[in-house]
């Protein structure tokens, strides 16, 4: 099994209001297209990042670089459809792949890691230890784990005493 940590380059969430949906809905839109995600938990890869649905109001964008995708975003979201947050120095990644990383991360969070039920790309909102996280799904044996900055440390720990059993190499990402 191997872990990865590293800082995200760019995370930016985007939110709106219950009744402001389908205005947000044509915003984002307007910059990718069709490929905007529908249903919670499911994502699509852009020209800008990963874009996933997160909420009924919300959606993530996770860049790999530090382009300053809010900038981008506030032409079509503006302050009366919703509001663009740059999280990117909020947020850290703890990449665990192999074969046991099922078994790792359902020591940590109460969810069905079957692929029926979080499929590949797919995310879903959870947590460990009172610190809420956001667990995607990159394959059969891999997953990103995008934890606050804060707790990055206490997460990682965490992590890596679940999947000592397995052995476990960590490596800066």
């Amino acid at each position: 099994m191997q872990l990865t940590v590293g800082v995200l380059p760019s995370f930016t969430r985007v939110n709106t209001w219950v009744n402001g949906l389908p205005g947000l809905l044509c915003a984002l839109t307007a910059v990718f297209g069709d490929t905007v995600p529908q249903r919670i938990g499911k994502t699509t890869r852009t020209e800008f990042g990963l874009l996933a649905r997160s909420g009924p109001q919300e959606f993530l964008l996770v860049g790999d670089d530090a382009t300053d995708r809010s900038k981008l975003l506030r032409i079509t979201v503006d302050t009366d459809t919703g509001s663009v947050t740059d999280l990117s120095n909020a947020r850290c990644r703890i990449r665990i792949e192999g074969t046991q990383c099922s078994r790792v991360l359902n020591k940590l969070f109460a969810l069905d890691l079957h692929e029926s039920a979080l499929g590949t790309c797919d995310i879903a909102i959870t947590g460990s230890q009172h610190a809420p996280s956001t667990l995607h799904r990159l394959g059969a044996h891999a997953f990103d784990l995008y934890v606050f900055s804060s707790h990055a440390h206490e997460q990682l720990g965490t992590v890596l005493e679940a999947a000592q059993e397995y052995g476990v190499a960590l490596q800066p990402g």
